[in-house]
């Protein structure tokens, strides 16, 4: 599944569907943008729908209004945009080694950890072989 970067306003109300972790409705998420711009009820719930439409947010109606809840998790968003970035690349191998040569070294320690919990019981060294 390709996945295409979320808009700067579909960020930032996935933004805080994801750190909040429970329904919200688009007047929380309005107020909490208001704070630092100003933006419509009208937009956020026109985006609210877009998100809904695109899979990225569930609903439920709650009186008059919708409540909305992700249906996916900030890193399942982040990996699919990882995986689609590799899958555009002719070289998957030198992309993966130039991408971790400009990780900082707690990321790098971070990876490792991962590829150690995918593959348990497998040398880190052969964790992307016979794939």
């Amino acid at each position: 599944m390709r996945v295409r970067r979320l808009g700067e306003l579909e960020a930032e109300i996935m933004d805080r569907v994801w750190l909040w972790e429970r329904p919200v409705s688009v007047r929380e998420v309005v107020d909490d943008i208001n704070r630092r711009r100003k933006v419509a009820y009208t937009t956020v719930m026109t985006v609210a729908d877009i998100l809904y439409r695109k899979g990225w947010l569930s609903r439920e109606k709650s009186g008059r209004a919708w409540m909305y809840e992700a249906v996916r998790s900030r890193e399942e968003y982040t990996a699919a945009l990882m995986q689609d970035a590799l899958g555009d690349s002719q070289d998957r191998r030198a992309a993966l080694l130039r991408f971790v040569e400009v990780m900082s070294h707690e990321d790098v320690e971070a990876l490792d950890e991962a590829l150690r919990a995918a593959r348990p019981g497998r040398p880190a060294g052969e964790a992307g072989r016979g794939r």
